[in-house]
């Protein structure tokens, strides 16, 4: 594998070209017109103007980007995450192309992006699944005649889609009736899917994943897990490793079942297993992302392992190695930021006119100093990990970190964390995934007392 076309943009993809100059490959970088000036694009071997600035029309355009892939010599296309990732069909073309698709075999995405295939699948294997409807849910009137047998509050969710937009909590009949066609309708416009179905919500529960491996030759492996509970509008904004609160017996339960979910489809490459854990550490299936997770510098940290690398050696046909070799070390953190309003969250694009990192940390962004967020993309300015010998320690220079980070032209969450990291919720580690909504209900409420 001597050159490998990025299929994405900012952040992932300067991650990718810094693994892939390590290992002497070289790279294609694919922008928007709005990314021309973004550092990737002239870190990359090469660059392609991949079209106009609405992701239709770029990023998501698959025949054009595998026809660059080829008429510039790539071996293979990484697509990073979000954007093709988890398109089945892109994956398809690109092995039918000849190349190298680094991430899982199609019909592993088609699978287990089908929420409801990959919950049979899970249920096949032996591994627990929230209380939830088996098929898909047509009309209004059948969702409530099941719903009244799961008990509220429940989950209304898309079948082909993840993510806060594919999903909405439902407390009542009068707000599942509420919700139901605008579910059906966003579900058929970002997922081309319009099948949504019904899952019991799991009160003050946890968001922990694990992140597993498969190689051709059999072989499947977890790089323990992440605790992902912290989250605005069910997407999430802080990450650690190891799970704050886990007793070791039920890390063991997650991961074993993490590996069940793999060898039950047959996985390769990276993909992430993700549970709901509820208050008396039972744990259920929640879905399988079949990508790189945003996250997943928090596995790096803490394994010592690069997975990019991971991704193209078992890509190339690489073997794995055996899960007794891969064992974790001290306590790292992951937060996003966003150009956002800290108190809507609502995106705040504009030019990056200052921006000023702590010390003791790694950042990776897709922007420096002076380049525009525009509105185009998804918000997000940087990932911020931060390591320490144990969680006191992680904090201790996460706190230290925030005190001094500054980003100056757009609105950001960092004035958020400033506050939240220092709470006795987050600091105690035995928060859920209403954690930061509740705290900011709460701050909000002291600061007009």
């Amino acid at each position: 594998m001597k050159k490998i076309l990025i299929a994405n943009r900012g952040e992932i993809a300067r991650r990718i070209i810094r693994t892939c100059e390590r290992l002497g490959i070289e790279t294609i970088a694919i922008h928007s017109e709005a990314d021309g000036d973004l550092p990737y694009v002239s870190e990359a071997t090469e660059a392609v103007l991949i079209g106009p600035n609405p992701v239709v029309q770029s990023y998501l355009q698959a025949e054009k980007i595998i026809e660059t892939a080829k008429k510039h010599n790539a071996d293979a296309i990484h697509p990073g995450y979000g954007l093709l990732s988890e398109n089945a069909g892109f994956a398809r073309k690109v092995q039918e192309a000849g190349l190298i698709f680094i991430g899982p075999d199609s019909g592993i995405i088609d699978m287990m992006g089908d929420k409801i295939e990959s919950r049979r699948a899970m249920i096949k294997a032996g591994v627990p699944v929230v209380p939830g409807t088996e098929e898909g849910v047509a009309s209004l009137d059948e969702a409530i005649e099941e719903a009244s047998k799961i008990g509220y509050p429940l989950m209304l969710k898309a079948s082909g889609g993840g993510g806060g937009i594919g999903m909405v909590r439902c407390e009542s009949e009068q707000a599942l009736s509420q919700q139901f066609d605008s579910v059906k309708n966003r579900a058929k416009a970002y997922f081309g899917n319009d099948v949504v179905y019904l899952e019991k919500f799991i009160s003050d529960a946890r968001h922990i994943e694990v992140q597993i491996f498969g190689d051709s030759h059999g072989n499947i492996v977890h790089l323990y897990e992440r605790n992902c509970s912290v989250q605005r509008r069910n997407q999430k904004v802080i990450e650690e490793s190891p799970s704050p609160h886990l007793p070791q017996d039920v890390r063991e339960r997650l991961c074993e079942a993490a590996i069940r979910a793999g060898e039950a489809v047959g996985y390769s490459n990276a993909g992430t297993v993700e549970f709901i854990v509820d208050q008396s550490n039972e744990f259920y299936f929640l879905e399988m992302n079949t990508r790189l997770q945003v996250e997943h510098p928090v596995t790096e940290e803490v394994t010592g392992l690069d997975l990019v690398e991971w991704q193209i050696d078992v890509a190339r046909g690489g073997k794995l190695p055996a899960q007794d070799e891969i064992t974790t070390k001290g306590h790292a953190i992951e937060y996003r930021i966003y150009a956002e309003d800290p108190k809507t969250f609502f995106p705040s694009p504009g030019k990056l006119e200052k921006i000023e990192w702590g010390e003791g940390a790694r950042i990776e962004t897709g922007y420096e100093q002076g380049n525009a967020v525009t509105p185009f993309y998804d918000p997000m300015i940087s990932k911020v990990i931060i390591t320490g010998t144990d969680r006191m320690d992680a904090l201790s220079k996460s706190q230290k970190f925030f005190n001094h980070a500054t980003i100056d032209g757009v609105k950001t969450n960092i004035p958020l964390f400033k506050e939240f990291i220092e709470s006795q919720e987050f600091i105690s580690g035995e928060y859920a995934t209403a954690v930061l909504p509740q705290w900011m209900e709460k701050s909000k409420e002291e600061k007009t007392v």
